[in-house]
């Protein structure tokens, strides 16, 4: 939150206050009068308390359901553009739609967005009545739509969809060869559930559109045989903690004699230095089942912080082939990329945006910083009376192992339900193992077809469920009969995450809304957060949040640094696709503008092929002492310089071949989208490159 905002939120909470308080009243008053005249008045009011008054009775009269003072409170919070926390089972969903209301009175669309398809046409429909008995049409974006009917869907007041599904409709939209083509409208504004996710752990990883054809499984193959013959500390230094892995001097030789290719670095062997690299990354530093699993046949990354399968998500540039070569599973074509857009580039085209979410108060300077927006915690409805325990802190994890499976045996012999959370499919099968004499199911990526069965039955008596992050967002686990009246449901973390929310989603699956529970982590002095950031903790004053808040800096820092290596592209991006747009409004003939859009699309998609290879090896630059992103961003704007300057030219040059060969240059082939990881360095948190690391905080 700003500080200025701070030191007035005394003020800022008695306006909130005496707004609830005016709401209500209004409520009372509005509640006798028929749908005609409360559309009537809703219609013509530019008051924002008398429209959430409106859609308080009218979500009453749909559902039943009377909006407490805390979902109004959201409301109003996500009215004046903020992010509001609200705690599990406060009813978010209902809290959103005054808001929602709000912003369709504009007139330009208003888009819902939430993680997941089921959500958006659950949500479209359960909330969807309140909208169109005040007026408003209702549409809702969904997996294997044809382009009318998202086209019909946007056109609507309000429009639920997931990001990702809005993403790739924009990057479609971005090759449209007829406006006729083109589904989306300009963007207003954006209510965004789960905003953390969206925002934040989900914000850099970029959508990406492809086409044609693009070999790179022969070369893909040779690198990977190379890289199994390799030998830590003679070929290569790995570095577990920073996910990093660099060619020795040795390694380097092996490599240039291998490939016959002379000095590895030259620009020329950007694509063997990339396999190579890709190959290596895949080898020593992404593991199965933690990483990604094997199924079907296929790779299937794992998202590290739902513990999900990751659907349609493949790794960027080659590594998605390169983990393909080290499993022998068949090789998906890439193809040859043709547009892209993260999330967070996604949403800064919005002129209003708003968010809410069960965890948010700790990613405040983040939220502030990059999308300028300020977060308001909004207190529960009913308080929380689950008891979080202080953390148990071992010094092995042989150690903490056996106190895990004491407290899990422990708390299932008084009959209570456990849920414990793990970090991934691996320790969760490690876990169950050693846990056999304890009746147990096992919910991770594997198992994903079980979920709702599993959930269902969590919170019954003597329930014990293993999990991954699944069940730590969204899960809505209920008691069974008479789990309250022995203490409710119990969970145990077996690992401090990065971020601290993470955490508060796995305790929020206890206590909600007034029940019962209680939480404890368990943790050990080997565990991965303590022995990456040893040298930064003073384990005198050691508390797990102290770690956390350490490592939450970090990341941020290197967050905002890393975005200055797609800030000039996106500006970029911007620049060619007004071009774009201005030739596919345009009045020239209907044949030279097709070969115009057809040619800025090529060029374009040669630069973010060339761009994805400088970026890949852009940090052997460091090791000449020379500032990487400098190199980077000066290369990639002579580059663009060139492309916007041949460009006229290249265009007049194809209208003759096209005409001469008679070619019809609407014909495009297949295209297909799918969404990659956060960025080419690897997990943001732990994967940053040697030379960046340095860079910012001095460490060899």
């Amino acid at each position: 939150m700003r500080p200025f905002l701070r030191s007035l939120f005394p003020a800022l909470r008695d306006a909130a206050k005496s707004s609830i308080q005016k709401i209500n009243r209004l409520r009372a008053e509005y509640d006798p009068l028929p749908d005609a005249e409360l559309r009537s008045i809703c219609a013509k009011t530019s008051e924002l308390e008398t429209v959430l008054a409106i859609t308080a009775v009218m979500a009453k009269r749909v559902l039943g359901l009377d909006m407490f003072d805390v979902q109004l409170r959201g409301a109003l919070a996500l009215a004046s553009g903020r992010i509001a926390e609200m705690q599990t089972g406060e009813g978010k969903t209902l809290a959103a739609v005054p808001a929602v209301v709000w912003y369709a009175k504009k007139g330009r669309g208003v888009h819902v967005m939430t993680v997941n398809d089921y959500l958006a046409r659950r949500d479209s429909l359960w909330m969807g009545v309140i909208y169109q008995r005040l007026g408003f049409s209702v549409g809702c974006i969904q997996q294997g739509m044809t382009p009318e009917e998202r086209k019909a869907a946007y056109a609507c007041d309000i429009t639920y969809a997931t990001a990702n599904e809005v993403g790739f409709d924009y990057l479609r939209d971005q090759l449209a060869l007829q406006p006729s083509e083109q589904v989306h409208r300009p963007f207003s504004s954006a209510v965004i559930d789960e905003a953390d996710s969206i925002l934040i752990d989900e914000a850099r990883i970029p959508l990406v559109i492809a086409g044609g054809e693009f070999e790179e499984e022969i070369l893909a193959i040779r690198a990977d045989r190379l890289v199994r013959q390799l030998h830590p500390g003679l070929h290569y230094q790995a570095e577990q903690h920073f996910r990093n892995a660099t060619l020795t001097d040795e390694g380097i030789r092996r490599v240039e004699a291998a490939f016959g290719c002379g000095n590895l670095f030259a620009e020329e062997n950007l694509q063997i230095l990339t396999a190579v690299q890709d190959a290596a990354h895949a080898h020593m530093l992404l593991h199965r089942d933690v990483d990604y699993i094997v199924k079907n046949g296929a790779i299937e990354s794992v998202d590290e912080f739902k513990g999900r399968v990751a659907q349609d998500r493949r790794w960027p540039a080659g590594l998605h082939t390169a983990v393909e070569a080290k499993e022998g599973v068949a090789m998906k074509t890439q193809g040859r990329i043709l547009g892209s857009i993260t999330l967070q580039n996604l949403i800064a085209l919005y002129p209003h945006v708003c968010g809410m979410t069960g965890t948010a108060a700790t990613q405040a300077d983040e939220f502030l910083k990059i999308y300028d927006l300020d977060v308001e915690v909004i207190q529960p409805n009913r308080p929380v009376i689950r008891i979080d325990h202080p953390d148990s802190v071992y010094r092995t994890r042989r150690d903490k192992e056996e106190a895990l499976l004491a407290e899990i045996r422990t708390v299932h012999a008084t009959g209570r339900p456990v849920l414990v959370g793990t970090a991934s499919v691996g320790e969760s099968e490690r876990l169950s193992l050693l846990l056999g004499d304890v009746p147990h199911q096992v919910l991770n990526a594997k198992h994903e077809e079980r979920e709702a069965v599993l959930i269902a039955g969590a919170g019954e008596r003597g329930a014990v469920t293993i999990s991954t992050n699944m069940a730590g967002r969204g899960t809505d686990i209920r008691l069974g009969e008479g789990v309250a009246a022995i203490g409710g449901l119990h969970i145990v973390g077996t690992n401090r995450h990065e971020a601290r929310r993470v955490d508060f989603q796995l305790r929020g699956r206890a206590g909600r809304q007034g029940d019962p529970g209680s939480s404890r982590f368990i943790v050990s002095l080997e565990d991965d957060i303590m022995v990456r950031y040893a040298e930064d903790i003073d384990w005198h004053q050691y508390t797990p949040e102290s770690v956390q808040r350490i490592v939450e800096g970090k990341n941020l820092e290197i967050r905002l640094f890393l975005q200055k290596y797609e800030g000039t592209l996106e500006g970029q991006r911007k620049i060619l696709h007004g071009y774009r747009q201005e030739v596919l409004t345009g009045d020239s003939p209907e044949f030279e503008r097709t070969v115009a859009l057809r040619v800025v699309d090529d060029l374009w998609s040669e630069h973010l092929a060339t761009v994805t290879e400088l970026r890949n090896g852009v940090h052997w630059v460091s090791w000449t002492g020379r500032d990487p992103l400098h190199a980077f961003l000066l290369r990639i704007d002579g580059m663009f310089r060139e492309l916007m300057e041949i460009l006229p030219e290249e265009i007049q040059t194809r209208i003759e071949e096209a005409r001469d060969k008679g070619i019809d240059p609407a014909q495009r082939g297949a295209t297909w989208t799918y969404l990659t990881t956060d960025n080419p360095f690897g997990k943001l948190s732990n994967r940053i490159l040697k030379g960046l690391t340095t860079l910012l905080y001095g460490k060899k």
